[in-house]
């Protein structure tokens, strides 16, 4: 997105709170301006967030921006915020997904987290007055905030996925033997990261060749498993987990994509997957129902339940031509839906009105 707008003239200013050397130098060699500030991803410190959104302002005023796009959870709701106090004129925010705090878990909310939902409820609502147009990933998220009233449906639209960029996610075959499931993402237990242990477990005990691959580091996130955990599962070899690697590489070695994940945006992971020609195995949620036709590309199982999701990946063990028939599909489902260009062009076209 950012290649396509730089290419219609305009000066982008990317503003993170964590970049490395990589991600700075791609964005120079994009065009792009990178631009330190300091918002932290994970806590709810309400002094620490009022400074830093304070300090944002400051910054968006001596760049003189004339069009702010934020994403993710804090830089939606202060760096709206600060957007609209440093008068830029025209303001946008894209929700690619609900988080941690609006996900069952399948365990009963403790007072906390309910109160967690109201605070972030009420930072939305108050953030999302102060943008011009609200971009949803699928019809769920926007309903959900609808029902809250959080957003108003005359300023909404949903997207339908960020999209992949399909000359650099090329297709190839994928493994058939010995099948190879791969989960990748943040080590979660919203993401469905036991279900995917349990499974691969109860399918190695009878298919000893099967392999189970964990891409992902550990997270911050007050969901995340612990390290000892993980050592744990690859120590009783369940599980291969590499860790946070070149996900390209280690997907094109690999024969089925598996994402239990409770609930999502839509997942790049799965778009990226599905670009290079894997079958997808993911749960009937919001986010992830998106990304399956049942049967053609893949297979929906219910959310939380570990024995639906052993019938689904031992249909691919069963019947190997289903990785190579199905993975085709997903390449021809993300060609339909999924193309970076055809998405960006919808997404400077809603910027642009």
């Amino acid at each position: 997105m950012i290649e396509a707008v730089i290419a219609r003239g305009m000066t982008v200013f990317a503003l993170a709170s964590d970049y490395d050397d990589v991600t700075r130098k791609q964005l120079l060699d994009a065009g792009a301006v990178p631009v330190d500030i300091r918002l932290a991803r994970t806590g709810m410190n309400p002094v620490v967030d009022v400074i830093d959104a304070l300090a944002l302002r400051q910054t968006l005023k001596s760049l003189d921006v004339d069009i702010s796009f934020s994403s993710f959870a804090k830089p939606v709701i202060y760096g709206s915020l600060a957007a609209f106090f440093a008068g830029v004129k025209r303001r946008y925010a894209m929700i690619e997904g609900l988080g941690f705090v609006f996900t069952d878990s399948g365990i009963k909310p403790t007072l906390k987290m309910m109160g967690l939902r109201c605070i972030l409820s009420g930072l939305y609502w108050i953030a999302l007055k102060a943008v011009h147009k609200v971009i949803f990933l699928n019809e769920d998220d926007l309903n959900e905030f609808l029902r809250r009233g959080v957003t108003e449906i005359e300023k909404s639209v949903v997207l339908g996925g960020i999209g992949v960029d399909l000359d650099q996610w090329i297709a190839s075959t994928p493994v058939v033997k010995p099948p190879r499931f791969v989960f990748v993402g943040r080590l979660l237990r919203e993401k469905g990261i036991y279900e995917f242990v349990s499974a691969a477990r109860a399918i190695k005990s009878t298919y000893s060749s099967c392999e189970f691959i964990v891409l992902g580091a550990i997270d911050i996130n007050p969901g995340a498993i612990r390290k000892q955990q993980m050592d744990e599962w690859v120590a009783e070899g369940v599980v291969h987990w590499p860790g946070h690697v070149d996900v390209r590489y280690w997907l094109k070695s690999c024969s089925v994509f598996v994402l239990p994940s409770y609930r999502e945006g839509v997942p790049m992971s799965t778009q990226e997957a599905m670009a290079l020609g894997l079958p997808v195995v993911t749960t009937d949620t919001p986010g992830c129902r998106e990304t399956v036709e049942n049967g053609v590309n893949g297979f929906l199982v219910p959310v939380r339940d570990p024995a639906s999701l052993v019938n689904a990946l031992v249909q691919f063990v069963e019947d190997p031509g289903l990785i190579v028939s199905m993975g085709r599909e997903s390449r021809r489902l993300a060609e339909e839906r999924f193309d970076a260009r055809v998405i960006n062009e919808r997404l400077i076209e809603i910027i642009g009105n």
